[in-house]
C-alpha cells in the first residue's frame, strides 16, 4: 500500500473511532527495531553462521573475515620488537659492567684517600683516580642515553601491533544485540568491505506499535501510560495485550498530507508509540494494531 493510501486509512479509522465509543482509539502498525549489521574490515568471508529467522545472542562471534596478512603484520612486529629489546638487554649488559668497574674504582679512591692522609700516596695518584672515575662515569653516561631511544622504539611497535591486533579483531564479526535474524545479506566466502551490509538483526522481545491520534484525545495519551493494544487472532477476534507509550511526537501530521486546501488541513493527527512486550511471538513487524486509552485515563 502507497504512504499516502496508508494516512487515508488512517484518517478514516479515526474517524470510525469517533463515531464508535466502543472501538479502539487508535491504529497503525508494529515496528521491529532493527540494527543493520556491517563489515568492520576488507576480505574474504571465510565463514558466516547466520541465518534468516534465526535468533542470535548479543556477543557471539558468527562468521570471521580472512585475517591472514594482517597476521603476518603482527608476526613481522613482534620479531621486530624482539631485535631492539635485544638491544636494549646488551645496552643493560654494558652499563652492568662500567657499574662494576665503577665500584671497583671508587674503592680504588678510597683506599688512596687513606693513603694520602698517611702521607703514603701523592697528590698526582689521588688527582689521576679523580680522573678515572670522572671518564668513566661519562662512558656510564653515554651507554645510558641509548635507553630512551630504545625503548621509545619498542613502544611505538607495542602501538603499532596494538593496532593491527584490533583490526584483526575486527574481522572477527560478532552479533551486537540479541535478536532474530531478519535478512541475510551476504554469503561465505563473498568479499566483503568495510562498512557492507552483512545481515539485519532486530529485537523481537519487544515491538513498538506505531499510531496516530487526534488532537482532542492528545490529552489522554503521556509517555509511560498503561494502554491495552488489540491485535487480530483470527476465530478469537480482537485479543488485547498490556502496553505502555514510549513516545509521543511534538508535531502535528496532515491527513492526507498529499492534499493541502484549508478544510483538509484541520485533520491534524500526531504519532505516538506503544512498547508491547512479545512474549509468545505473536507479534511481528508490520503488522496492524489497535490502541485502547481506557487504561491510560485510570
Amino acid at each position: 500500500m502507497k504512504p499516502g493510501n496508508t494516512i487515508i486509512l488512517i484518517a478514516v479509522l479515526l474517524v470510525a473511532c469517533n463515531t464508535d465509543k466502543g472501538g479502539a482509539d487508535a491504529y497503525g502498525n508494529f515496528e521491529a527495531v532493527e540494527t543493520l549489521v556491517s563489515a568492520k574490515g576488507a576480505g574474504e568471508l571465510l565463514r558466516f553462521d547466520v541465518e534468516e529467522g534465526m535468533t542470535l545472542n548479543a556477543g557471539a562471534q558468527v562468521g570471521v573475515i580472512d585475517t591472514t596478512l594482517l597476521s603476518l603484520q603482527a608476526k613481522e612486529i613482534a620479531a621486530n620488537r624482539e631485535a631492539i629489546a635485544s638491544q636494549n638487554r646488551n645496552v643493560a649488559a654494558q652499563i652492568a659492567v662500567q657499574d662494576a668497574r665503577m665500584a671497583d674504582l671508587l674503592r680504588e679512591q678510597q683506599r688512596l684517600k687513606n693513603m694520602f692522609a698517611d702521607h703514603a700516596a701523592t697528590r698526582k695518584q689521588l688527582d689521576d683516580m679523580a680522573s678515572q672515575v670522572a671518564v668513566l662515569k661519562k662512558q656510564t653516561a653515554a651507554i645510558e642515553t641509548q635507553h630512551p631511544g630504545i625503548s621509545a622504539q619498542i613502544r611505538a611497535l607495542d602501538a603499532k601491533e596494538a593496532q593491527v591486533r584490533k583490526q584483526i579483531e575486527d574481522l572477527h564479526i560478532v552479533n551486537p544485540i540479541h535478536g532474530t535474524v531478519l535478512a541475510k545479506l551476504a554469503e561465505a566466502h563473498e568479499l566483503a568491505a568495510p562498512g557492507k551490509a552483512l545481515y539485519r538483526i532486530a529485537d523481537m522481545d519487544t515491538l513498538e506499535l506505531r499510531a496516530y491520534i487526534s488532537g482532542a484525545q492528545l490529552v489522554d495519551v503521556k509517555v509511560g501510560a498503561a494502554v491495552e493494544v488489540g491485535i487480530d487472532d483470527g476465530s478469537k477476534g480482537v485479543v488485547r495485550l498490556p502496553g505502555r507509550v514510549s513516545w509521543v511526537s511534538s508535531e502535528t501530521e496532515f491527513t492526507p498530507k498529499t492534499i493541502q486546501t484549508r478544510e483538509e488541513r484541520v485533520d491534524m493527527v500526531y504519532a505516538f508509540k506503544v512498547r508491547v512486550p512479545n512474549a509468545n511471538g505473536a507479534l511481528k513487524s508490520g503488522m496492524p494494531g489497535e490502541v485502547y486509552l481506557n487504561t491510560a485515563k485510570q
